[in-house]
């Protein structure tokens, strides 16, 4: 089994298993595990993946819950989700209309879906997930940003009585749009698993990153997207160094590691 599944988990405290790019697990004290945009599919060539082994075999975790941000292929993985459903027939899935579609053809029983958009407060048990736009169906004309091809979701889940917000694939100006931090930040998260990219411009650059972070009078934030394909990486400790002394803490996660988040006493 996955060593996640041995993480002792304090009360106050959540696990958080990062696999690169945007797949992470969450940990409440509880034992509940969520999966978040698990991507770990087996053709992995070498021009195209820094890893050629996939972080984890879905059946090696136990998963109670699945939440996706967007339908593009290293979110909404079928083969993956499809690997995680066959080991784990209990497991929940939320996401926007286009993945939870996806995940209908595929033969996904409704049962198990549940349709997000931003605005959604879904609550399962002693979780809750809330939905914000990470990319704003209109885009942002006035940044020369074009309307995204699906919809894009951000959340905010509360574990363990930690309010933690993955970004998603956010726009490059998120941080300079009022409209949409201020969903974001009524919510109040302490911890930010964000998305950025030094050069590439589809998500913030890594001061946009920081903005963000110290907008949402975040406690602490880890940098996420990279470390999955070798045209799309970059160094986290570049970013880390931009935060301002006073905060964030800077959480750099290892390579398919774990963390204990609050990491105090």
């Amino acid at each position: 089994m996955h060593p996640f599944n041995e993480l002792s988990v304090p009360v106050g405290k959540i696990g958080i298993h990062w696999f690169g790019q945007n797949s992470f697990a969450l940990k409440d004290p509880e034992g509940t595990v969520l999966l978040v945009d698990p991507f770990f599919p087996h053709d992995r060539p070498a021009e195209r993946f820094i890893y050629r082994q996939p972080p984890l075999d879905e059946a090696e975790l136990k998963t109670d819950l699945v939440l996706l941000t967007h339908d593009h292929g290293d979110h909404t993985c079928i083969e993956s989700l499809t690997r995680v459903r066959v080991s784990y027939p209990d497991a929940r899935f939320i996401g926007p209309v286009e993945s939870i579609k996806r995940m209908t053809d595929a033969g996904f029983p409704q049962e198990v879906l549940i349709t997000a958009t931003a605005g959604s407060s879904i609550q399962l048990g002693t979780i809750a997930v809330h939905t914000v736009w990470s990319k704003p169906p209109e885009g942002a004309p006035e940044d020369g940003i074009r309307p995204p091809d699906v919809q894009h979701l951000g959340l905010v889940i509360v574990l363990g009585g930690v309010r933690v917000y993955i970004t998603g694939d956010m726009i490059n100006t998120f941080a300079d749009h009022d409209e949409l931090v201020a969903p974001v930040a009524a919510l109040k998260p302490e911890i930010g698993l964000l998305t950025m990219h030094p050069t590439e411009g589809e998500f913030p650059y890594f001061d946009g990153a920081v903005k963000l972070a110290v907008g949402l009078g975040l406690k602490a934030a880890v940098p996420a997207h990279y470390a999955c394909f070798v045209k799309r990486t970059y160094d986290p400790c570049a970013w880390a160094k931009l935060l301002p002394e006073d905060g964030p803490e800077a959480i750099i996660i290892p390579y398919d590691g774990s963390v204990l988040y609050p990491s105090g006493s």
